[in-house]
C-alpha cells in the first residue's frame, strides 16, 4: 500500500486562516470570527483532494512538535515569527487532524523532518508539501500533479544550495549575497562541501558558520533521529 505523507502544518494553517471571517459592525468596530466546522470542512477537503489525486491508497499526516531542536542550535531560528499572529483555530485544526487521521509527531522535530524520515525509510511512500525545502530529501514527491523522484545526488545538491542561499522565512541567512544563480555557479565546478566553505570564508565567515547554516537547512533523513530518545544526529560533512 502506497502512503501519501502530508505536511500537516501547511494543511492546518491554510484551513484555519481561510475560515476566518471579518465583520464590520459600524462605528469603526471590526471583529474576526471563525467556526470550528468550517475549519474541519476545509481540512477534510484538502486531504481528500490530495489522496484522491495522488497514486496512493492512504495517508499519514506529519505535524511539528512544540519543541524544536533547531532553536537549541540557533536561538534566532524562526525568531522573526514571534510577533506574527497565527490563525485563531490553528491549534484546534492540528488537534482535529490528530483525532481523525493517522498523524505522526516526533519530539523536538518539525513536520518537514517527520516527512524526511518517513519518506527515506519507506520507498512505498510519496511526500507532499508546498515547502521547497523538502526537495532536499531523496524520495518520491507529489509535485504539481506528478510523482517526482529526487535522487540522493540531486537532494544533496539541493541541500548544499539551501545552505548557501539560506531561508529568510526561517530566519537563517546562508552565505551573504548568494542567491540561487550564484549558488549554482559555486557548486557547478566545485567539490561540494568544500566549495560551500570557501564561499563562506570569502565573505569573512568561518566554516563553523557554514556548518550551522547547513544544520539548520538539513531536513532529517532515516537514521538521523532516534525515536526512542528524541536525539538528533547532527549533519557532519
Amino acid at each position: 500500500m502506497t502512503l501519501l505523507l502530508i505536511d500537516g502544518d501547511i494543511v492546518a494553517y491554510k484551513a484555519a486562516a481561510s475560515a476566518e471571517t471579518p465583520i464590520n459592525w459600524g462605528d469603526g468596530l471590526w471583529t474576526l470570527h471563525c467556526y470550528e466546522q468550517d475549519v474541519a470542512l476545509r481540512l477534510d477537503e484538502q486531504i481528500d483532494k490530495l489522496v484522491n489525486e495522488a497514486p496512493v491508497q492512504d495517508c499519514i499526516v506529519a505535524l511539528s512538535d512544540k519543541a524544536n531542536y533547531r532553536k537549541e542550535l540557533a536561538p534566532y531560528y524562526k525568531a522573526n515569527r514571534k510577533t506574527t499572529r497565527k490563525p485563531m483555530l490553528l491549534q484546534w485544526a492540528k488537534e482535529y487532524l490528530q483525532s481523525k487521521y493517522n498523524t505522526v509527531m516526533y519530539r523536538r522535530l518539525e513536520a518537514d523532518d517527520v516527512l524526511g524520515i518517513l519518506g527515506t525509510a519507506n520507498t512505498d511512500t510519496i511526500i507532499w508539501s508546498e515547502d521547497k525545502d523538502l526537495r532536499t530529501v531523496p524520495a518520491k514527491h507529489w509535485i504539481d500533479g506528478d510523482v517526482v523522484e529526487i535522487s540522493e545526488e540531486e537532494a544533496d545538491y539541493n541541500f548544499l544550495t539551501q545552505t548557501l542561499v539560506g531561508d529568510a522565512t526561517d530566519n537563517y541567512k546562508g552565505c551573504p549575497s548568494v542567491g540561487y544563480k550564484t549558488a549554482e555557479k559555486i557548486l557547478e565546478f566545485g567539490d561540494g562541501w568544500g566549495a560551500v566553505v570557501r564561499a563562506f570564508i570569502s565573505k569573512g565567515l568561518s566554516e563553523e558558520v557554514a556548518l550551522e547554516n547547513a544544520r539548520l537547512a538539513r531536513i532529517l533523513r532515516n537514521g538521523e533521529y532516534d525515536t526512542d530518545t528524541g536525539e538528533v544526529k547532527l549533519w557532519t560533512p
